[in-house]
């Protein structure tokens, strides 16, 4: 690994864009007074960020079929990519729960707006074995240069271990309350 001196450095006066003018965010820096990025950031560096992420990446098209889907996502929901591409959400989404989460969905593709941009949406979900996970996740909206709404993508954190201590802890303060007379 070079020392911290010889990697390239971006001047200050150098002004960084995507390739759509935007200021850049992850993908395709472009220099747009000559200067050179730290990192390039190539299609095959984003592919290998989505492969060795920690957390489940799903990318679902605007009916709901999922388009993409991580090693992570194997590991949170159990079905490896093979089998999960071209399947609808249901495939994780507990039957109970389809009927907010499709109605939901739609208003979402409809609207081009949600609120789970930026916060956390908890709710329940289905691994392949049939048993419940506890699962986090953002989403953002994937749309055409028109700005209509073609699908979403899903950052995915399986919470099912924090959820069971949770409940256990509050189990425990519930008991001592009981037995403290309360």
């Amino acid at each position: 690994m070079p020392d911290r001196e010889e990697i390239p450095t971006v001047p200050d006066d150098v002004e960084l864009t995507d390739a759509g003018g935007d200021p850049p965010c992850w993908a395709h820096l472009s220099d747009t007074k000559g200067g050179t990025a730290a990192l390039a950031i190539t299609d095959e560096l984003l592919a290998a960020v989505t492969r060795i992420t920690g957390d489940g990446i799903v990318i679902a098209d605007a009916d709901g079929r999922i388009a993409f889907w991580n090693v992570a996502a194997e590991r949170i929901f159990g079905w490896p990519p093979a089998d999960a591409i071209g399947e609808s959400l249901d495939l994780i989404i507990p039957e109970r729960n389809r009927s907010a989460h499709w109605s939901g969905y739609e208003k979402t593709m409809a609207t081009g707006e949600t609120r789970y941009g930026n916060d956390l949406l908890r709710v329940p979900a289905l691994h392949r074995d049939g048993s419940r996970r506890s699962i986090a996740f953002t989403v953002a909206l994937l749309t055409d240069p028109g700005g209509a709404v073609k699908g979403i993508v899903a950052v995915i954190r399986d919470e099912t271990a924090r959820r069971a201590e949770e409940q256990e802890l509050r189990q425990q303060v519930r008991e001592l309350q009981e037995s403290a007379g309360r």
